[in-house]
């Protein structure tokens, strides 16, 4: 289980305030008291996907499914000082990726770190 907190939270607001689905999204991290897991399954499902609930992993997998595109130069050292605008606009531009899930993602990978999240691709040419 991945927490973020409510001063986490306030600082996402505050960068994203004329993002209408962020400051959705970030009411339901609320709602579920800073667990993302349970957010971004619940905004899984709103959309129409079907999360495995039994697998408690199922937000890093969908991390790790999109670390090629989210780690970017361009968009690394963005992370690293915890700026997504950048990012959140970059993939809001993918037609695959599930907009609503953006911002759980990307708050998910700030808690892990981004250098360790993004070390596999480090070696990659």
């Amino acid at each position: 289980m991945t927490q973020v907190t409510s001063q986490e939270i306030a600082q996402f607001r505050s960068q994203l305030a004329e993002n209408n689905t962020a400051m959705e999204v970030l009411d339901l991290i609320e709602d579920c008291e800073g667990d993302l897991g349970d957010a971004a399954m619940t905004l899984a499902i709103k959309i129409g996907q079907q999360p495995d609930i039994t697998n408690c992993e199922w937000l890093d997998a969908l991390a790790r499914k999109w670390r090629a595109v989210i780690c970017q130069s361009e968009y690394r050292n963005d992370l690293r000082e915890g700026s997504v605008g950048g990012i959140i606009g970059h993939l809001e531009s993918i037609s695959e990726f599930p907009n609503i899930l953006i911002l759980p993602v990307l708050m998910y990978i700030l808690k892990q770190g981004v250098s360790n999240f993004c070390e596999p691709l480090d070696g990659i040419k």
